[in-house]
């Protein structure tokens, strides 16, 4: 079987140290974005739509990370289906951060409040796209003939459309959420400039809070950059040179594609809002022989900002 073969010139060694690899960091994104989804189940409070949209992306993620933790080319049609699972999920999540920079641009940049009502089209969109480029890509796939990993092939043809179906959207995604932040950032910092000019300090406050946040969610198409142009490198180089893998590229794309989750979970997810539920949660149990030690830890946490999502300025309330 596939295990046992020389593919793209990857030894038996070679495809079980890239196994290893993609397993451990696979699990490490599972319990990063399965802990922002049981955050979400538990805490009534994070309950909002600018949070729902993170728990969305938390549940792609989940179920990206646990399809690329099972199967092995040596299961046949079980890994066949799983390469498809894997793909629908992991397009699913990088669509996921599209709309939540929608969102942010149509709240912050067009001053519009009616985002919730677009939630069934959100669904529509990356649900419906994910099942169609995971369709398409059946074109010229060949259940015998794997890659080092299930969700990769050998075929010429359906390594091209494994390009076409999977990295052309995903840097599309990077495109319009750079272009989005971009946006965003830029309008802040003219509202703050202004601020400044009329000395509006309640403004000024404001302003330097919304900043704070958006600055790092600036650096956010950043996690898509880093977690797929290794794979994106490889998937070029494969095509080109099918015979000569390089085995230290093929490590770099299986590793940082599978902490995808898990640099999502804490960029996305461990905002002020959850980090302050958890804290108060924690408070309730906090030993009082360990509260005079730490008396203002809990406290102070719990008084920080409310969401670095506050910038969607999204009314919450009915």
């Amino acid at each position: 079987m596939a295990t046992v073969q020389m593919v793209s010139n990857l030894t038996l060694g070679d495809r079980r140290i890239l196994t290893a690899i993609n397993s451990g960091a696979s699990s490490l994104s599972f319990v990063g974005s399965g802990f922002i989804v049981l955050c979400y189940v538990l805490f009534k409070e994070l309950r909002k739509f600018s949070f729902k949209l993170v728990f969305y992306l938390a549940f792609s993620d989940m179920l990206c990370s646990f399809f690329s933790i099972v199967g092995d080319p040596s299961k046949g049609f079980f890994c066949y289906a799983q390469g498809y699972s894997t793909h629908f999920f992991c397009v699913a999540s990088f669509l996921w951060t599209t709309t939540i920079a929608f969102t942010l641009h149509r709240t912050v940049v067009r001053h519009k409040t009616d985002v919730e009502d677009l939630e069934p089209m959100f669904h529509l969109y990356v649900w419906g796209t994910s099942l169609v480029m995971t369709v398409i890509r059946s074109i010229g796939n060949n259940p015998g003939r794997f890659g080092a990993l299930c969700w990769t092939q050998t075929g010429r043809t359906g390594k091209a459309v494994h390009f076409l179906t999977f990295y052309v959207p995903l840097w599309g995604a990077i495109l319009f959420n750079g272009f989005t932040y971009f946006q965003v950032i830029r309008m802040l910092n003219n509202a703050t400039r202004m601020a400044v000019g009329m000395s509006d300090r309640s403004y000024q406050s404001d302003a330097r809070a919304d900043m704070k946040a958006l600055n790092r969610w600036g650096y956010y198409p950043l996690i898509l950059i880093g977690s797929w142009a290794f794979g994106t490198i490889n998937r070029i180089h494969d095509f080109i040179e099918p015979n000569h893998g390089v085995f230290w590229l093929s490590v770099l794309d299986v590793g940082t594609a599978a902490l995808m989750g898990l640099f999502n979970s804490i960029a996305y997810g461990l905002n002020s809002s959850v980090r302050r539920a958890i804290y108060e949660r924690l408070d309730l149990f906090w030993p009082d022989r360990l509260r005079r030690w730490f008396p203002h830890s809990t406290k102070a946490r719990g008084q920080q900002q409310e969401s670095e999502l506050v910038s969607l300025k999204i009314q919450d309330q009915q």
